[in-house]
């Protein structure tokens, strides 16, 4: 790491910490980011890093430098609803139980430190605050899709959809993780999922009088969860598939047969192809168990996110950089993950990372969720993402062998054809 870029960090680690408890206090949910944002662009503003870009409703981009080679760094905007914790919002339990807004003053502190150490035409480097990784509040995010005030219900499938990474040649994210025994992740695969939302419907009667007369629904999902329970044995290890879901009306009220129930649920694997052939059995499962009762259902599927498989040489930079704050034996590789995130869409057009950093305490997306060694998970990281970003910069020969090692996987009409859920049979 150069030294004007060590000396900033330095200088500013305070100011670092506040950044990232006001972004902490302060949490929103996708698409709905604009405190956020207001935020880390009064930070822009003071350090004189210009907004590039806006997108995908309350995203925007802050670049610096020119020329080649091009980095892209993300940090998401958004924060999850979790009850109970203790920094969530009272009206909307909105809270950074995932860790995203150290994302945000991370990035923004390693952008700011280099700002000062770029070279003329040595390189650009573009930070992407994404809004709406979390996929939640689905009510909410389909009334702006009907409003067309966005494609996609995730930040990043609007952006890919909007060709806004076209120009990076990699691009560098991180996460929270709170592994007891590691303290940083590197070159995980995250799985994929396909969110569904499943409808049982029956007919409504007097449920003590006449229960004869209705078909009861909440029977049709009660026949569904055993077949589902009953898939779980055919499903095998390495494919990581994981069915988890939840009713969100089981009925209108008690003193009648349960006309309408819905049940929604993710569809999990690491295997795209498993994805599809899971989601297949389950939609099954579903029409026939309604059947059985003499119900029906109704099924709609929303495209999730697709696996991410890390580039396996820009992570071989990033470890090079961790290496210089930690062991090997503080570092977990290759971990196989049924979280996902909609950096795996990414990974089907560009080498990227996401690597894993500790120093929290609690469980991911869980009440109890907190920073406990605020060096550790700003300054340090910042760090980190900066080191790396320099070493690229500098080595142009390395960025040529990370693009020249990547195979893009689809193409943006198949990609398009994807998140419309038109797919090959």
């Amino acid at each position: 790491m150069s030294n004007a870029t060590d000396t900033y960090l330095t200088t500013h680690e305070q100011e670092l910490y506040d950044l990232g408890d006001q972004l902490f206090l302060h949490p929103e949910l996708g698409f709905k980011e604009w405190e956020t944002g207001r935020i880390i662009r009064a930070f822009c503003k003071a350090h004189e890093l210009p907004i590039h870009q806006e997108y995908a409703l309350t995203g925007f981009s802050v670049r610096i430098g020119s020329g080649e080679p091009h980095i892209g760094l993300i940090a998401e905007l958004d924060a999850i609803p979790v009850a109970g914790h203790p920094c969530a919002n009272p009206e909307t339990n909105a809270a950074h139980a995932c860790g995203h807004s150290t994302q945000c003053a991370i990035m923004l502190g390693a952008l700011a430190a280099l700002k000062d150490s770029l070279k003329s035409e040595q390189g650009t480097v573009t930070l992407y605050f994404t809004p709406a990784e979390e996929f939640t509040d689905m009510e909410y995010r389909n009334s702006l899709v009907k409003e067309g005030k966005v494609r996609y219900c995730s930040g990043k499938q609007n952006m890919l959809a909007e060709r806004i990474f076209e120009e990076e040649d990699l691009l560098i994210h991180l996460h929270a993780m709170t592994n007891p025994v590691y303290q940083y992740s590197i070159g995980s695969v995250l799985s994929g999922f396909v969110y569904k939302k499943i409808t049982f419907l029956g007919k409504a009667s007097h449920a003590a009088a006449l229960p004869h007369l209705g078909i009861n629904a909440l029977n049709e999902c009660t026949l569904f969860l055993n077949a589902l329970n009953m898939l779980r044995e055919t499903f095998q290890e390495e494919d990581v598939v994981r069915l988890h879901g939840m009713i969100t009306k089981g009925g209108t009220t008690v003193n009648s047969i349960p006309e309408e129930v819905v049940y929604e649920c993710y569809v999990r694997s690491v295997n795209p192809e498993v994805i599809q052939e899971v989601n297949d059995k389950v939609n099954r499962a579903a029409i026939h168990c309604a059947n059985a009762l003499g119900g029906e259902v109704r099924i709609e599927d929303t495209p999730g996110y697709l696996p991410l498989h890390q580039s396996k040489e820009l992570n071989e930079v990033i470890h090079r950089s961790i290496l210089k704050y930690a062991r090997e034996e503080d570092i977990l590789y290759g971990e196989i993950s049924a979280a996902a995130g909609d950096v795996g869409d990414i990974c089907m057009f560009k080498p990227i990372i996401q690597y894993g950093y500790n120093g929290f305490t609690g469980a991911i997306h869980g009440a109890d969720l907190a920073i406990v060694n605020k060096e550790q998970v700003y300054v340090t990281q910042a760090r980190i993402v900066a080191d790396a970003v320099e070493t690229l910069l500098s080595e142009p020969d390395t960025v040529a062998r990370i693009k020249d090692s990547f195979q893009p996987k689809m193409s943006y009409e198949e990609y398009i054809r994807y998140l419309s859920g038109k797919r090959k049979d």
